[in-house]
This record gives C-alpha cells, structure tokens and sequence, in this order.
C-alpha cells in the first residue's frame, strides 16, 4: 500500500471540489434545503394542525402539481443532458439549426416526456387514495401552464449554466427545483415563512400557483388574479431565461469552449 498514491488521488478529488463552484454549492445545499423545507412543514402541521379539512387530497395534489413542475424541469434538463453525453453537443451547433429552433424542440420533447411519466401516476391516485387532481377543475388548466412554463425557464437557467460551466454544473441540474421548494410553499401557506422570506418568495410564481390550487381545494373559491401573476411571472423570468442562454451561448461560442463541452 502506497501512502503516497492514496495522497496523490485525495489531493487529485479534494483540488477537483475547490476548483468548482458548482460542486462546493451542490455539497452544501442538499442537506440544508431538506432541513429548511421539512422544518417549515412540521412548523406548518404543528401551529395549523386543522388548517386541512382534507389532508390526504390537499398535500396529494399539490404534490402532484410540484411533481408536473419537477418533471418539467428536470426533461428540459435531459435533453439537453444527453446531447453532452453522447458528445453530440458540436455536431448539434455545426448542424444549420437555430438556437430558437433547439429551444423550442427541446420544450415539446420535454412535454411528451412529462406527460409520458406523469400521467399513469395521476390515473393510480383515483382508486388508490380517492383523490383526483381534476377536482381542481378548469383553472388546473392555467395551473399546469404556468408550472410547466416556470419548469422551462428553470432548464433554460441550468442549459445556461451547463453553456459557462460545462458537466461540472450538471449537479444544480439534478437540485435546482428543490433549492426553490421551502420558498415554492407547496405543502404550506405563505405565512408560515420568516417575513423577509414572505417577500422573497412572493417574486416566484410558484407560491401563487399553489397558494391558488389549496384556496381551490379548501375554500372552493378561485381567484383569476393570483393565477394571472404567475402567469405574468412567468413570462418575465422566460424571457430572462431565454435571454440568459443566447448570452451564455454567444459567450462560449467567443471564448471556444462548446467545442470542448463534452469532454
């Protein structure tokens, strides 16, 4: 046994994580988010321990919804994934493609792939648990929207930052979504939140989505105006997002590094 080589490969892992920025944040958040996000949940069912007179259909559905979010999320994320795995990644900017041609193949894909995983789980929840997501009735329709919107412009971030980075952001790929859940307030009300995060959140279109789906779900009233600012949100951080990867594109295409992304 070799001291040395067993120095010379640790040294070799722990130069790899101070180098990069991705890899260090990856380390870090996981465990700090599960603990933010399941403190506030059981501060939630602790002060509001009657707040649901459905409990069961209440958190299933919003789980549901957060879940379309996830999938929408992280198949954008795939596609683009899998072109840098296969090494594909030059052949697909050298091809007479447009970068809005690519943005929008990737975003019907990535719905069929949602869909494709979705929905066998939302047809078990029914007999399984009595619950159906369609009890949200008509604005489910302007719910999935927004999220799958917001779920688009979350992988045109992470695409972006793939373009800078390269495989080394491939980890806040997999974590993004759940970086925002404790400010999404999915399974809890807005005001379980500090105040300074109340005010952070509310920049989200994700706490007016679900802020909307459990004022459905509980008080059987719909309020079109929440639903209208996600919806607003969403258009505004799309064309952020959609701005963000043209620069990171044009950026790496400068600097030569999208002929060595893949590597």
């Amino acid at each position: 046994m070799s001291y040395n080589r067993i120095l010379g490969l640790f040294l070799r892992h722990f130069f790899l994580i101070k180098g990069s920025l991705p890899r260090i944040l990856d380390l870090i958040y996981w465990p700090t988010i599960q603990i933010i996000l399941w403190g506030f949940i059981s501060k939630f069912f602790t002060v509001y321990s009657d707040y649901y007179n459905n409990t069961v259909g209440v958190i299933l559905s919003c789980a549901i919804l957060y879940d379309f979010l996830f999938r929408s999320s992280i198949s954008f994320n795939m596609l683009f994934l899998e072109e840098i795995w296969s090494r594909n990644f030059t052949n697909l900017f050298i091809a007479p493609l447009r970068i809005s041609e690519i943005i929008i193949s990737l975003v019907l894909t990535a719905l069929l792939r949602t869909l494709i995983g979705l929905v066998p789980a939302i047809l078990i929840t029914s007999p399984l648990f009595g619950i159906s997501i369609l009890d949200l009735g008509t604005p489910l329709f302007l719910l999935f929207f927004s999220l799958y919107a917001f779920g688009i412009t979350l992988g045109l971030f992470v695409s972006s930052g793939l373009l800078r980075y390269g495989p080394a952001f491939e980890n806040i790929a997999w974590s993004s979504l759940f970086l925002l859940a404790p400010l999404g307030c999915i399974y809890y009300p807005i005001e379980i939140l500090p105040e300074f995060f109340q005010t952070v959140a509310k920049l989200l279109p994700l706490v007016y989505i679900f802020e909307e789906a459990r004022s459905i779900l509980v008080n059987n009233t719909v309020d079109y105006s929440s639903i209208m600012s996600a919806i607003y949100l969403n258009i505004f951080y799309l064309f952020l997002g959609i701005s963000l990867f043209y620069y990171s594109f044009n950026k790496a295409r400068d600097k030569g590094t999208l002929i060595n992304i893949g590597e």
